[in-house]
């Protein structure tokens, strides 16, 4: 008896825990807008818009709605195949930044884009593959952070030669980069997610790995990694609440958001699981994103075809 009453208590983890976010079953307005695959989110919490990403044939690459769920604006402009999305909000002004990892011309780069989609940036060399920092190259670059400074952080790619963090300058050269393919400490398998804390780390989902890495954001060095929340599925997503406390992980294969415990300066210790969002079968969330203003997280999901947003309780 005792045998199986740990078993059923193994099965529910978060038994008597309060679950953390709602669905609001609101958003979008109009759900038929997803006219693709969405691969990722972007928040614009400054001006109340979120940027998706999606792919297929003939459909436009990025849709534009308000928070509360009204499409607003789409745009297609040199978008082949978004992987990730980024907002930069400055005190002047917005920048929509999108990592394309098409096979055609416009593909293997880094693009910043105004709100309305007029191209304003290409980094990387649009067409070509490869690990080049002059001229700056990547391969299937997965995700982007931009922080106020300029300074940009890259994780390249999702699945191609590199395995790398790079951060560059706010005049796009090289300041540091780390990583090659392999298993080691500041090593990678498929880097998918990055994002900063306000205590200078950069923290990246090493997919394959099964594990989030955690560096240095002014000299790049490692300083941790958490391995023991993701011995069953890899973490593909990182994003920080909008109070820095928690850290929310898509598990796509398990179709849930994870939510760990954000440590505050100083040592990184172990993961701590704090909650889970579980999400239907089949949903497969890719990417999300958090509104740093209302806290409201939105989740790109591959499966289902649509971005869902959850709100705090």
């Amino acid at each position: 008896y005792l045998f199986l009453y740990f078993q059923v208590l193994k099965a529910v983890p978060w038994k008597g825990q309060q679950q953390m976010y709602k669905l609001d079953i609101g958003w979008p307005k109009i759900p038929e807008y997803f006219t693709g695959q969405t691969f990722c989110v972007a928040v614009d919490s400054l001006h109340g818009l979120v940027f998706v990403g999606q792919r297929g044939e003939n459909v436009p690459k990025v849709l534009v709605f308000s928070e509360e769920g009204y499409f607003l604006y789409s745009w297609n402009n040199t978008v082949e195949m978004p992987h990730g999305i980024f907002v930069l909000n400055t005190a002047t002004d917005s920048s929509v930044w999108i990592t394309d990892v098409g096979t055609g011309k416009y593909g293997h780069t880094v693009k910043q884009y105004s709100p309305s989609g007029k191209l304003m940036q290409i980094l990387g060399t649009p067409g070509n593959a490869g690990s080049s920092l002059i001229p700056l190259q990547f391969d299937q670059p997965a995700e982007i952070f931009v922080e106020e400074s300029g300074d940009v952080y890259v994780v390249d790619g999702d699945g191609g030669m590199n395995n790398r963090l790079l951060k560059l300058s706010n005049d796009y050269k090289e300041i540091w980069l780390t990583g090659t393919n392999g298993t080691g400490i500041g090593q990678f398998k498929i880097p998918h997610s990055v994002t900063l804390d306000p205590f200078g780390r950069v923290w990246v989902a090493d997919r394959d790995n099964k594990r989030i890495q955690v560096f240095d954001k002014v000299t790049g060095e490692w300083l941790g990694s958490w391995s023991n929340c993701f011995s069953e599925d890899g973490p593909y997503s990182v994003r920080f609440t909008a109070n820095y406390e928690y850290l929310i992980v898509a598990q796509m294969n398990m179709n849930r958001l994870a939510i760990l415990a954000a440590p505050p300066v100083g040592s990184i210790g172990d993961c701590v699981m704090v909650n889970t969002v579980q999400l239907a079968d089949e949903t497969k969330p890719h990417l999300v994103d958090v509104d740093m203003k209302s806290g409201a997280v939105y989740v790109a999901e591959i499966g289902a075809q649509q971005v869902q947003k959850y709100i705090p309780l």
